[in-house]
């Protein structure tokens, strides 16, 4: 691992190289634990199973911890290295929250076609690279509390030491890789199931965790128009599992409408420029977001802020409008007086020239009455 500094912000890297990456279990494929600040992670990659035609990776918590009582805000990148062009390579961002119901945090990166093509340089030679760069420059006090209840011990300090040089993906045989892949089924399973403090988790509950939107609706027989949407709602699927658990005991109907909502709300924010939210698109994605938000069961409230944005540029258009109207106002009036200032200084010098044309005139002319008589005389 190694340290990155940008914008006040300090990273830790840690590189996963995966060898013979055709050879790998790519079901249950994930990196050793690795350690930074005390802290335990590891690097997974969504099961490639036959339904799945996508490559996704996740950044967990390998540690220990019980399924309440803490959190971790942690802003971090994942990286899917490009081995032919280091500008191609796929990074997404964010900051997240840690705790005991999301253990795990990810994204989708490129479709597995792409993927398997070296061509496009991510696998290359069988051998893919991924980085995780995570950064503790906000810890709240009690992630520092918690900080304190996984103090590295010697052992794990020299765990550290050794994690620093970027790893191939191997199977230890050593006692504490056995229990770090024990723990992680543990808090994988946790991740992805809603089960309450207490309770045991069923065999469906972690069975659920490798539920893709492909398990609850019949894709082929979605519409052009829902289709469309498809993308969008699997990369919201991968970075809350919930929309997935939420729905999977309900009616085959019900999730379709459920998901094809929230697919035209997803597609209509993506595709939407600020000018095209008229009355009519606010109208329509009024609509859909109030009955999702009340029927849907779907919890939304990282996407709330997005909608509710959308909806405000409504007043922003009619702003502009106003704004637009004055602008011109004012600069066809410049235009208007420009051209008055122009006919007066042409008037201004044509009567410059008149007034000296009248002085020359005036020069030995004695004015007369024009009324008087012109008479004649006898004498």
């Amino acid at each position: 691992m190694d340290n990155q500094k940008g914008m006040s912000i300090s990273f830790e890297t840690f590189t996963w190289k995966i060898e013979n990456f055709s050879k790998q279990n790519t079901k249950k494929l994930q990196s050793k634990t690795f350690r930074i600040r005390g802290y335990k992670w590891r690097i997974r990659l969504y099961p490639l199973m036959k339904n799945v035609d996508h490559f996704s990776l996740y950044l967990m918590v390998a540690d220990s911890l019980p399924p309440y009582g803490w959190n971790r805000n942690t802003h971090f990148k994942l990286a899917l290295v490009n081995q032919l062009d280091g500008n191609k390579s796929v990074v997404k961002e964010t900051q997240q929250k840690f705790n005991g119901g999301y253990r795990s945090w990810g994204s989708f990166f490129v479709n597995l076609s792409d993927f398997y093509d070296s061509k496009q340089g991510y696998l290359l030679n069988d051998t893919c690279i991924i980085e995780a760069h995570v950064c503790f420059s906000d810890l709240s006090t009690l992630e520092a509390n918690n900080l304190k209840k996984i103090t590295p011990t010697k052992d794990s300090k020299s765990g550290d030491q050794a994690a620093r040089n970027s790893e191939s993906t191997q199977q230890g045989d050593d006692k504490e890789a056995e229990t770090e892949i024990e723990t992680e089924i543990s808090d994988e399973s946790e991740t992805f199931s809603s089960s309450t403090c207490g309770s045991s988790e069923t065999e469906w509950e972690i069975q659920s965790s490798d539920l893709t939107l492909k398990d609850l609706l019949d894709l082929a027989s979605l519409g052009k128009e829902e289709a469309a949407c498809v993308p969008l709602l699997e990369e919201a699927c991968i970075w809350h599992p919930s929309l997935i658990r939420s729905q999977r005991k309900s009616s085959r109907w019900f999730k379709l409408w459920a998901f094809t909502s929230l697919g035209q709300v997803l597609h209509l924010l993506k595709t939407s420029k600020v000018k095209d939210m008229n009355e009519e698109a606010c109208n329509r994605l009024q609509g859909l977001w109030e009955e999702l938000v009340k029927h849907s069961g779907f919890q939304l409230s990282w996407l709330e802020p997005y909608v509710q944005s959308a909806l405000d540029m409504k007043t922003h258009l009619d702003k502009t409008d106003e704004v637009n109207k004055l602008k011109d106002s004012v600069v066809a009036l410049e235009i208007k007086m420009k051209k008055l200032r122009e006919e007066l200084v042409a008037a201004e010098a044509e009567f410059e020239v008149a007034r000296r044309a009248l002085a020359e005139a005036r020069k030995g002319f004695i004015e007369m009455d024009l009324n008087a008589d012109l008479g004649y005389a006898m004498f």
